[in-house]
């Protein structure tokens, strides 16, 4: 059993740490419910309920960096903050290599949390399997490329030279009846070199768009929702 410093009683809908904020404390419920979220592109999506028992807030103090999510009571809620003492000397015992280790599957967890986040985000948003030009410049050249499957909020660009994951990149969208194409910034969140099926699942990669304004956004929305009604 975890050793319990101290009690913190919170009310229905009340938040016990925000996301991006500082702190490393690790919870216990000992009663109530908490709900975990996450906000991307302005929309709050909830990623899990937790149970009495369930532990929280274990990554921020694994990875040393900011909450990942919000954390909010459901209903009462009392939880137990774990002793800070007796984590620190029970993770010290631990070998460096061990401790190291640890931190890379906190770091992955956490990606992977995001990565939920905005799949969660992708499937709420108007998407189709639509064939728009696309074109973006990699290390050496401009390369021209076609979408697969596009929303307001990412694109699938089907390409023999995939950039890097994480590289940021500007693209040049064109859509149908507009004279000049959409100028997004983008960000690669995966892409796909090698495939056993290149007609279903062609090499390329999946992008976020990052940088893209209110009315080119309108434009593209319009035109997913077109296509998807053809």
């Amino acid at each position: 059993m975890f050793q319990i410093s101290s009690q913190e009683f919170y009310e229905d809908g009340q938040v016990i740490y925000e996301e991006n904020s500082h702190g490393d404390w690790i919870y216990v419920i000992e009663f109530g419910q908490v709900e975990l979220s996450r906000t991307i592109d302005g929309q709050r999506i909830v990623l899990d309920t937790l149970q009495p028992g369930d532990v929280f807030g274990e990554v921020a103090y694994l990875t040393q960096e900011r909450r990942a999510t919000t954390a909010k009571a459901v209903g009462k809620t009392e939880l137990g903050i774990i002793d800070r003492t007796f984590l620190d000397e029970e993770f010290n015992k631990l070998t460096g290599r061990f401790r190291t280790l640890l931190r890379g599957m906190a770091a992955k967890f956490q990606k992977t949390t995001e990565m939920l986040a905005q799949e969660k985000v992708r499937r709420r948003e108007p998407r189709a399997p639509l064939s728009f030009s696309l074109a973006f410049r990699d290390h050496k050249s401009l390369v021209k490329a076609t979408s697969l499957d596009i929303s307001g909020l990412g694109v699938f660009i089907k390409t023999a030279k995939p950039l890097d994951e994480g590289t940021h990149f500007n693209l040049k969208l064109q859509l149908p009846g507009e004279t000049e194409p959409l100028r997004i910034g983008c960000e690669v969140a995966w892409r796909r070199i090698h495939t056993d099926d290149p007609e279903k699942s062609p090499p390329g990669m999946g992008v976020k768009f990052i940088q893209l304004n209110s009315s080119d956004r309108q434009k593209l929305e319009e035109a997913v929702a077109a296509g998807k009604n053809k």
